[in-house]
């Protein structure tokens, strides 16, 4: 292939597959522009989106970037525990979502999750918990485009500026335009082309080791036994992820928490079009999830095999080394544009949420504050729009910054554990407790996250060099004491205040339904 130095080791085929993708999902995004009238129209899509777009944007969203580079890559370095984040870490935890709180928040007709906690509690707990996701989403909008950089390097041999610049470009466009509609609808696209091109990938490495059975073999002779095992012991040091942190951390708060609690993921469901849509999103996205570790996780696992020795300096150059050093032509052009579709998915989720946040709860309660008023419908696609543009540009420059993280997977986990037990215990406790009460639910949030950041710099407290599955647990478990001591401890919030707001009164009271009907209309 004389043409392949030319086009940065890619064939002319290659070229033409990864194009037509960009430029289509570019296009098809920016046409969902024109619906675009108002800040509903940005940040929900009009309330009008069917059950499998949903679920397919949730799993599309969701497995990212953080799944194909990153999962891979702790594969790579840790063994095939790291799956458990997807089989443990996702389906059990979007049923409980479906079931439980997807109806209650489609119904309640919020925007986020600030919102509500801001209703359940007070404006504190909604403008500090949207801070933390605000400044969380923005970070990792600087994550993904670091990722997309050093993925693109390793594939063609760019600067990681281009890569970075490519990215932006793309999810700017249809974003800025089309808003959660564009994001959703060029998500169900890209969770297609994830399939196929994750599918070859895998297909591809398990051909090349010689099967399940020769892959084993070959991985206990070059890391051991204990590389295969899906719960690692809780007396190894060397593991981050032992047994008692994936099912308690993992699996009871982590899991349950970024699905029922996660504004990227559960902004979908608010733009559902029906209660219906919205159990039946989730439900489809968890069935789509149970793919998703055999296309991350055994491919990283198979470059142990496949990769000569020191060919990669870290884990998350794994999957990306995989596509250089064995896709054909076409095939590696159509793996490309997954792991692109992959990026651009994660983008363009927290660029949206993000902003939404920002403008919803932040800004607008500014606004309010100062003017008595909550920003119109126009004025708020109008900021919506603005703060857009303004997390483009602060992603950006964090580029250089996180480009210095050993492992962005474990990075990512240990930012979340920091205030997701915390948050989600008072987002449980809001719910289905009716007696926990506003400076229950402030106290809890404020010591829950400082709890949580004392665990997370504390060496030796947990049986794990990475402690962010323990750090989930305790935090949570803090958190839960703190609130239910300090609610008991308060004057209970009344009646007329938490009406419609606690999980039994919106699922069976009638008149409550009529009324937020009336709200969501």
């Amino acid at each position: 292939m004389a043409a392949g130095p030319q086009l940065w080791g890619l064939s002319i085929f290659d070229v033409i597959i990864i194009l037509a993708y960009v430029v289509g999902v570019v296009a098809i995004g920016t046409y969902y522009g024109k619906y675009v009238k108002s800040a509903k129209d940005f940040f929900l899509a009009g309330r009008a989106l069917p059950f499998w777009a949903i679920g397919m944007s949730i799993v599309v969203s969701d497995i990212g970037a953080s799944d194909f580079v990153f999962v891979g890559g702790a594969t790579y370095t840790y063994g095939v525990s790291a799956a458990n984040f997807d089989w443990i870490g996702s389906m059990p935890a979007m049923v409980i979502a479906a079931f439980i709180f997807m109806p209650y928040y489609w119904r309640a007709g919020v925007y986020t999750i600030p919102e509500f906690l801001g209703r359940r509690y007070n404006m504190a707990v909604q403008i500090i918990h949207a801070a933390i996701w605000g400044v969380f989403m923005v970070t990792m909008l600087g994550v993904i485009f670091q990722a997309t950089g050093n993925f693109m390097s390793s594939i063609l041999g760019w600067p990681i500026w281009v890569g970075v610049a490519i990215t932006i470009v793309a999810v700017f466009i249809y974003t800025f335009s089309g808003g959660l509609a564009a994001v959703v609808m060029t998500d169900v696209i890209q969770l297609v082309v994830m399939f196929v091109g994750g599918l070859s990938l895998l297909a591809l490495a398990m051909w090349e080791v010689g099967g399940w059975g020769a892959l084993q073999e070959r991985v206990i002779a070059i890391k051991g036994e204990g590389h295969l095992t899906m719960l690692q012991p809780n007396n190894d040091p060397n593991t981050p992820y032992p047994w008692a942190g994936i099912v308690f951390g993992l699996g009871l708060v982590m899991s349950t928490a970024y699905f029922s609690g996660h504004q990227g993921v559960v902004q979908r469901v608010f733009g559902a079009r029906s209660e219906w849509d919205a159990k039946g999103g989730m439900l489809f996205g968890g069935f789509l999830k149970s793919f998703i570790p055999l296309m991350v996780a055994l491919p990283g696992l198979a470059a142990i095999v496949i990769l000569p020795e020191g060919a990669i300096t870290k884990g998350d150059d794994a999957v990306p080394s995989m596509i250089r050093h064995l896709m054909p032509a076409g095939v590696r052009g159509l793996t490309f544009s997954a792991l692109v579709a992959s990026f651009l998915s994660s983008a363009d989720t927290y660029l949206n949420s993000a902003s939404t946040i920002w403008t919803t709860d932040l800004y607008g309660r500014v606004h309010e504050f100062f003017t008595g008023r909550l920003p119109g419908e126009k004025h708020g696609l109008v900021m919506g729009r603005l703060f857009t543009i303004i997390f483009v540009v602060i992603g950006a420059s964090l580029v250089p910054v996180l480009d210095r993280v050993e492992s962005m997977y474990n990075f990512i986990q240990t930012s979340l554990s920091m205030f997701q037990g915390p948050v989600f215990a008072i987002l449980l406790l809001g719910i289905m407790w009716r007696r926990a009460n506003r400076w229950g639910g402030l106290v809890g949030m404020l010591s829950g996250v400082a709890f949580s950041t004392v665990l997370n710099f504390t060496e030796g407290l947990f049986p794990s060099a990475d402690a962010f599955l323990f750090v989930a647990w305790w935090s949570f478990v803090f958190t839960i004491v703190v609130t239910v001591v300090v609610s008991l401890l308060t004057k209970p919030e009344p009646e007329e205040k938490i009406r419609g707001l606690v999980f039994g009164q919106v699922m069976q009271d009638g008149q409550i339904q009529r009324v937020l009907a009336e709200r969501v209309e």
